[in-house]
């Protein structure tokens, strides 16, 4: 695999195949957005180190100008679908992909490549900044695609003209969080970058829709009664007020039931990490 390829003026770095574990394994329900935590399988692909340019985007398209080198927030995710596409129409695209195997495309970057490619610290992203992906918006990990492959949009209202995003946190780059921007309209540091990237084939691996609910509920009165209800009654008990805990036992087992609660929202056991190789259907369930 060549370690850069150019396509108008433009230069692309090499990011080898990758399995990437996205998501968290914390169980808390404060962290649900984030899972189920799964293993994503991403083939050799080039990316751009940084993100797009004004005078990138203007030589590209066959202007000229005096703009400078700054990051260009002023794109849409509609406009870099048009410049791909106006990429792949030039001559020296075709000469690049006739060397390569398969079918090749050039879009945005969707999460999982993304964060592949800044783990062999093939990109970079200033702190502060956001950059468009090619997924769509979502609430949590379900029905993301496990081949790195971008995840359409099966959503309605107005989250249908969201499109995923990636921003870095503006003091700790170590830091970053998956959110959503207008597909339609341009926003202040928000940015874009390309990637030459294969063109996935067939029917890909997802992430089950669906969860396991029954497993869930056993673990959430599980936990629950041990780290709520139990300790609600015991407590006065161990005070010398045995009668309070026959007594009030309905404000004790509501206490104790508000507590648990609370608890689930901070820590739960950690979920097991998805597998690639686990999934062989989107019908499948997993514990959340």
């Amino acid at each position: 695999m060549n370690v850069t390829i150019t396509l108008s003026g433009m230069t692309f770095n090499a990011v080898d195949e990758a399995t990437t574990v996205l998501g968290t394994t914390k169980g808390g329900w404060v962290y649900a957005g984030q899972r189920p935590c799964y293993e994503a399988r991403t083939p050799a692909f080039y990316t751009m180190e940084h993100p797009l340019t004004h005078r990138q985007v203007v030589e590209a398209m066959g202007g000229t100008t005096e703009e400078n080198d700054r990051p260009m927030d002023s794109l849409t995710s509609h406009d870099v679908r048009e410049l791909s596409q106006h990429l792949m129409a030039q001559e020296d695209f075709s000469a690049v992909v006739d060397a390569l195997p398969g079918s090749w495309e050039v879009r945005a970057l969707t999460q999982s490549e993304w964060v592949a490619a800044r783990a062999q610290s093939t990109l970079q992203l200033p702190n502060g900044f956001t950059e468009r992906l090619a997924d769509a918006p979502a609430s949590n990990n379900r029905g993301a695609m496990m081949d790195g492959r971008p995840r359409p949009n099966d959503l309605l209202g107005p989250a249908a003209s969201q499109i995923a995003a990636i921003a870095v946190h503006p003091r700790n780059e170590d830091v970053t969080a998956v959110g959503s921007v207008p597909y339609e309209r341009p926003l202040p540091n928000v940015v874009a970058r390309l990637a030459l990237t294969p063109v996935r084939e067939g029917v890909g691996k997802r992430v089950p829709h669906r969860t396991d609910v029954w497993k869930n509920v056993r673990s959430e009165f599980l936990w629950t009664t041990v780290l709520g209800v139990v300790p609600s009654f015991l407590i006065p008990v161990l005070r010398g007020m045995g009668d309070y805990a026959t007594e009030g036992w309905f404000n004790l087992l509501f206490g104790g039931l508000v507590a648990g609660f609370f608890t689930g929202a901070l820590w739960r056991p950690r979920r097991p990490v998805l597998s690639y190789d686990d999934v062989e259907s989107s019908s499948m369930s997993v514990a959340q």
